[in-house]
């Protein structure tokens, strides 16, 4: 299990929200709005959007570069970032109001700033490899552990880092994936010490665990372990609304030549027309983490327990935790990920995860043609017995017993990403694709883990997945030029 270094006692001043509160303040103060955003606050204006969202929603939707709310001395803002890094235990945090795609390519960017190449997990989110298209960085990927009988994508290990980074001596930063969408966590320390033993930064997508570390039964946030730049949708666990991120900056020497970078890179990828409404859920969010994380995580993490336990009196569904703790690049689990193997009872994940909603009002995060993943937000508290009924109430199916959907490994790699994405391309039919270049990122999604690259071979595997997934219930391929896979852009032949 994860250690849990330097971990803060509670600080009262988490239980405030000098943002949020500010923003409250700004709308009571009822001064006539000559600004954006061109609602100005007026109801009458837009009766309909004030009575789809409500009336407070208007008063709150503040332009930015308001004195004493995000400009000027000691402004709120910067008094909840302030608060927002001491509650991660980083540096510096900033708030991102488009999502963790936003922070993969600041990083990326940044990482620029430090030189041309990185290593890079094979499995990172499609944002980073749009940041490899945009900054130009060349990554040596480094492989993940895959578990192919229940398509799921680990992370890597500390050796298998250091292998790779001893390849690629240029490399200034390790970019790595944990948790992943399966909530199955690498050893960040052991991982940042490698990084570090080689001259390269560590950067950690956590995506999937903003809320880590804010109860004694999770595991501890990527910061405190000593990752340099540290990537968190707090829109997914951590309660915030959708779109928003944090980006953490550690405390190491790596981190310190970042921060110039990371600040250049963060204002050419902000908008400079942030939703305060996004900012300002961001500093709730934070606050109730910081403040009672610890007794609202509890009565999540007992729905959960509720759950597991009435699979596992049933025994027809079997929790897959155990298969995924078996992999040696998992040092520990995010127990509010849960991964339920549907296969060995009699259906497939995609069918499960299309059937639960379709007939049982049951909306679940992603489905593998083996698994789904039901995932619990941080101090949500759901009627466990109901999604339990529901999935026991599910029928077997055919395609569980004879067709299966194998996660392919990659194709080689041919040129870099930006190479690929701006030589000139043309798009041909798929059943002619095999051997060729691929132009684009395709993604079965989720988990938005691309399948292709920019750059990389076309294998027919990889096809072939992408064909099935495609016509799974519910099955979507981001970039897709067609929705069955018929199409694929490629880089032209000389």
């Amino acid at each position: 299990m994860s250690h849990r270094p330097h971990e803060p006692a509670h600080d009262p001043a988490q239980d405030h929200s000098p943002y949020a509160d500010a923003l409250s303040d700004f709308a009571a103060r009822g001064r006539a709005r000559f600004t954006t955003p061109g609602h100005q606050a007026d109801a009458a204006a837009q009766p309909l959007l004030a009575d789809w969202l409500g009336r407070s929603a208007l008063d709150l939707d503040v332009q930015p570069t308001v004195e004493g709310v995000d400009r000027g001395p000691d402004n709120a803002l910067d008094r909840s970032l302030e608060l927002a890094a001491q509650a991660w235990g980083a540096r510096r945090t900033w708030f991102l109001t488009n999502g963790s795609s936003q922070a993969n390519l600041t990083a990326c960017l940044a990482l620029a700033g430090l030189g041309g190449t990185i290593v890079a997990q094979r499995s990172v989110h499609s944002s980073v490899i749009d940041g490899l298209m945009l900054s130009g960085l060349v990554a040596e990927f480094v492989h993940p552990n895959v578990d192919h009988a229940l398509g799921i994508a680990h992370g890597v290990t500390p050796d298998a880092l250091d292998a790779a980074l001893s390849a690629a001596p240029a490399a200034v930063a390790a970019y790595v994936v944990t948790p992943s969408y399966f909530g199955a966590c690498s050893d960040v320390a052991s991982l940042a010490e490698v990084a570090h033993a080689h001259g390269a930064a560590l950067v950690v997508d956590e995506a999937w665990g903003a809320h880590l570390g804010f109860h004694a039964a999770l595991p501890t946030n990527a910061v405190r372990l000593g990752a340099d730049l540290v990537i968190a949708s707090m829109h997914k666990l951590g309660g915030s609304l959708g779109q928003t991120a944090l980006l953490h900056l550690g405390h190491s020497d790596y981190a310190a030549r970042l921060e110039p970078l990371v600040v250049r890179a963060h204002r050419s990828m902000q908008s400079t027309s942030e939703s305060a409404l996004l900012l300002a859920s961001l500093d709730l969010a934070r606050r109730q983490l910081a403040a009672h994380g610890e007794t609202s995580i509890s009565r999540s993490l007992d729905a959960v327990a509720r759950l597991r336990a009435r699979l596992a009196s049933d025994g027809r569904f079997q929790d897959a935790t155990p298969f995924i703790t078996a992999f040696p690049d998992v040092v520990d689990v995010d127990p509010l990920h849960v991964v339920i193997e549907t296969r060995s009872g009699g259906i497939t994940g995609h069918e499960a995860r299309a059937l639960l909603f379709a007939d049982h009002g049951q909306h679940i995060e992603m489905s593998t043609d083996d698994v789904i993943v039901a995932i619990v937000g941080a101090g949500v508290v759901h009627d466990m017995d109901a999604l339990a009924d529901a999935l026991l109430a599910l029928p077997t199916s055919d395609t569980a017993r004879h067709h299966h959907i194998e996660l392919p490994d990659p194709g080689p790699r041919r040129m870099t990403v930006r190479e690929a994405w701006f030589s000139p391309n043309e798009i041909i039919a798929s059943s002619g694709a095999v051997g060729r270049v691929s132009a684009d990122s395709v993604a079965a999604y989720p988990p938005g883990i691309p399948n292709l690259i920019p750059g990389e071979e076309i294998t027919e595997a990889t096809l072939q997945f992408l064909r099935d997934t495609a016509a799974s219930p519910r099955g979507w391929i981001r970039g897709a030029l067609a929705d069955d896979m018929s199409l694929v852009r490629v880089v032209a032949s000389p």
